[in-house]
Formats: C-alpha cells, structure tokens, sequence
C-alpha cells in the first residue's frame, strides 16, 4: 500500500483516538503517495497515517500512528524517522530529546540504524531525521543541519513528492535561523509548496508549507488559494484548522479568523486527555480572541480568556498557557480600550505592563505610568537583544510625554509643553524604525498596541493631521482591516481635508463593525451618511 487516500483510517489502530473525540470528525488527513519496504500492510497503513498528521503538526495523532507502525514492524525504519519529528513543532520549537530517544530505539548507533533502511532513499531520510536529532547544539544548528541532509536527498530525488515536500519543511524551519537569507529562503520553499500544490491540491503538506512560506503583508495574497483550501483538507488536525487563519488575518478577513480558530480550538479540546500538550488550545485562542477582538465582540473575548483559565487549571505549571492567558488578558484592555488599573508587581509579563501602563496613561495616574516604565526598562536592561520590549519600553514612555505635553500645554498657554512633545514623538520614531527593522507582520498584531496605530493617534492629537494620515495608512498595509488603524485613518484623512478618504474608510470600519452601541459605531454612520 502506498497511497493515503483521504477517509482510509484504520479503526483498530486508531480507535483509541477517535473515541476520545465525538464531536470532531479525525477521518481526514489529505490525499498523497508514500511508498516504503515494509511488507506489512497494517504497518504502511499506520506509517501513511502518521505522515499525513504529521504534515499538519498534529504531533500527538502522529506520534501514535508511527508508533502502531513500530509495534506492526518493529524493524520499519520510516516508523522511527516518522517519531522523530513529532516531539516539538520544526521551526520554533524548543530543544527535545525525544527525536534522539525515538532513534535509539530503533538501534543504538548510526551504523546499525543504516543497516536496517532498505534502501537509499529511506537510509537519505534517515541521515535526515539524525541531523535533526542528534546534531550537537540547540535547535538552529539541528534544523540547518536537517536542512542540509534534506537537501541532498531531494538532489538524489527530485521527483518524488513526499521528498520535496519535507525539503520544503526543512527550509521553512532553516530559514528562521539564516539572518539576511531568511526571505529568500522562504520564497524558495514557498516555490517548492506551490509546485506541490499545483500538483495535487488535497495534499496537507503542500498547502500548509505554502502558508508558512508566504505569512506576510506582501506575499500572503499568493497563499490565499492554499489557505482556502487546506481548512478543508485535514479537518481531523487542530493545526490544520488554525493555519489558514495566519493568511486571513494578512487580509484582515476577520470572521475568517473567528470562525477557523474556534474549529481549532473545538478540534484541539476534542482530543485532548490530561497530560497530553495543551500547544494547539493556547495558540488556536489566542489568535482566536484576536479575530474577535477586531469584530467587536467583547463576549467572544471574554469567553476565550475563560477558555484560557481552565487550560491553566487543567495544566498548572504549564508556562505557555500561563504567558497566553496574560497576553489575552492584556489584549483584551488594550482593544476594547477599556483601561483598568492594576497592581504593578515583578510578576507581571510585557504584555501586562503594556497594558498597565496604558491604561494608566489614559486614566491619568502618571505617577503610576512612571513606575511601570521603570519596570518595563529593567526588563528591557536585563534583555539589550529584545527589540519587543524597547518598542513597548518607547510607546508607554511616549504616551507619558504626550500626556505630560497636553497638561503642560493647556495649563499656561504657553509653548512649555513642546520640548516634550518632540520628545515624545522621537521616541516614536525610534520604536517605529525598530519595528520596521523586524520581520513584517505575522499574526496577531504585535506588540499588542501597534506603533505605527499609537503614533498616529499621538500625531492626531497633537493636531498633525497629515503625519497621522501616514502613519495609519502605513499601519493599514502592515496589518489590514485593522478596525482601530481603520478609526485612526478616517479621523486623521477627515481632519485633513480629505474627506473622500476618510467617508472610504469609515464605510470600511462600518463592513466590520455593526453594533450601533459602540460609538465608534455611530461615529462612522454619521460620518458616511453626512458625506
């Protein structure tokens, strides 16, 4: 057997994973080719399985299928190149014995694992699990070295669909550990997935490493076809649901978001049993509670942040679920603009302090804003390489200036308050060629008050109309439909003149944004049935 069409499942391999979930159908993978030298068919049934989850990033569904694999043919050498990979996600994930662990058990040195590949090509994917596993360092040198053994077996087989396609893993997870030739990395494996794509366009791996390729701004409409497709190709993956929403978001497309983040989220909670990871829930809410932070929705946001508190409970310690119920707690004030004070503690993470310190500003306690920057710059001390907290450290402070500016400027009609002012506005330009300096937008908005949106609403202001006009426009290409950047621009385009423009944009918010409650709301309406 060498094909795995798309409902072919073994029950009595897999019943113990089906059972767990009765409301999420795990009958569909995707649809490819994958011929190995085992002789028994129960085996290469498992194995095709396995590869299937596994090019969805559904570890723990992969990791028992190549499992059953092994326990068919304890001698099947793609088994445990298959287990291999399931132990931490191939591009960002942290440092795990479990590849080398997965090897060893298949023998104890390389010399005998080779001996027990039937050919070259799996004795080519088995260097390449090796490298992977077993290179000395942390995980950029493994994964350029898994880059590199990949390379040569896609040379040796350049035809062969499943080679080409972890090729393109391979680059994919490379790249981010590459410096000036991420980007060209990325197109290339990107190439690589639409030639895959083109090909066979109900194959799991095809279409998700084209998302991966193209996640930004510029590139993402060429992965909107792929992105379409794949959250129909492998419903039975958490990962595969969530992953077209990294192109939706590109294209501000946010009940998109919504929508497939709670299938996500539905399909991870579905399968999970305590003591399994808790990955696919934390990320499948965390950018779900962003989808519907943009179209308003307060419950929605509130019901994740819930959602997120019992993953906590049901996984104490766990340090992910801690850091994302913090970054949703901390989005949620920072969106709805709903500013709350807190207490400043050392306990509190970046995007808490974020926070704070914002709400803080806008409530007018700037004895506490100050605090917060001072905790904020201790962090940022502690860490000269992270560009993240420099940028928050400059917005809060900015704020603060801004803020200080306006009392200054309103108490004496004097121009005392323009020193600070300038202050405050070349720290923004700092943080905003800071950020610019980074990686295009991927994501859910980050940090979580963009600069270029703060900027502009400082500028706006401050009464510089036409330098707010930029700077939101800016932020738009950056991340758009953004409906806070969407506000920002129709206010800055109205105070400027430009009122075509800005009836454009509010019209925009008003495709996004219906609740007649929220003035916002209203203020588009007014605006657009004026004009």
């Amino acid at each position: 057997m060498s094909s795995r069409p798309a409902n072919a499942l073994l029950a009595t391999l897999f019943f113990t994973v089906v059972t767990q979930a009765q409301t999420t159908d795990f009958s569909r993978i995707g649809t490819y080719e994958f011929p190995t030298s085992t002789t028994d068919a129960a085996a290469q049934e498992a194995f095709l399985a396995g590869v299937g989850f596994l090019h969805s990033f559904g570890m723990t569904q992969a990791q028992e299928a190549f499992r059953a694999a092994q326990q068919r043919d304890p001698d099947f050498v793609m088994a445990y190149w298959g287990e291999a990979f399931t132990y931490q996600h191939p591009f960002f994930g942290a440092l795990s014995e479990g590849p080398g662990q997965a090897l060893m058990k298949l023998a104890p040195t390389a010399a005998l694992r080779a001996a027990k590949a039937k050919n070259d090509k799996e004795r080519g994917f088995l260097r390449a699990a090796e490298a992977y596993a077993l290179t000395p360092g942390g995980m950029p040198e493994r994964r350029i070295a898994w880059m590199n053994a990949m390379k040569a077996v896609f040379e040796q087989y350049p035809e062969d669909y499943e080679v080409k396609a972890f090729y393109t893993a391979s680059l994919l997870a490379a790249a981010g550990h590459s410096g000036d030739n991420r980007e060209r990395m990325n197109m290339y494996a990107g190439s690589l997935a639409l030639e895959l794509f083109k090909d066979n366009d109900n194959h799991p791996g095809a279409a998700h490493y084209v998302i991966h390729a193209f996640d930004d701004p510029l590139h993402a409409p060429i992965a909107l076809e792929a992105a379409q497709k794949y959250r129909d190709i492998a419903p039975a993956v958490s990962h595969a649901r969530h992953m077209p929403s990294h192109i939706f978001i590109q294209h501000g497309m946010w009940e998109e978001v919504s929508t497939w983040n709670e299938s996500a989220w539905q399909a991870a909670r579905d399968l999970w049993q305590p003591g399994d990871r808790v990955g696919d829930q934390n990320h499948s809410g965390d950018w779900g509670q962003y989808g519907d932070l943009q179209l308003g929705s307060i419950d929605r946001s509130e019901l994740w942040i819930e959602r997120a508190e019992q993953t906590l409970r049901e996984n104490p310690g766990d340090s992910r679920s801690s850091t994302t119920l913090k970054t949703m707690r901390a989005r949620h004030v920072i969106e709805t603009q709903q500013w709350q004070i807190t207490e400043l503690s050392d306990e509190l993470s970046a995007d808490e302090l974020l926070a704070l310190g914002l709400s803080a500003a806008h409530l007018g306690d700037l004895e506490l804003v100050k605090r917060t920057i001072n905790r904020i710059n201790s962090l940022a001390s502690d860490s000269p390489g992270n560009a993240g907290l420099r940028i928050i450290l400059a917005e809060v402070t900015a704020l603060l200036k801004a803020k200080q500016a306006e009392e200054l400027l309103l108490e004496g009609l004097t121009t005392d308050g323009l020193p600070t002012q300038r202050e405050a506005l070349a720290l923004l330009t700092e943080a905003i060629a800071l950020r610019e300096a980074g990686r295009l937008p991927n994501g859910a908005a980050s940090p979580l008050k963009p600069i270029h949106e703060l900027a502009g609403e400082i500028n706006l202001a401050f009464g510089f109309a036409s330098d707010a006009v930029a700077l939101f426009e800016t932020s738009l290409q950056r991340l758009p439909n953004r409906p806070l950047s969407l506000l920002g621009a129709a206010r800055a385009h109205a105070a400027a003149g430009n009122s075509d423009r800005a009836n454009e944009l509010y019209a925009k918010l008003l495709t996004i944004r219906h609740d007649e409650a929220h003035p916002f709301v209203r203020e588009a309406r007014q605006f657009v049935a004026i004009k």
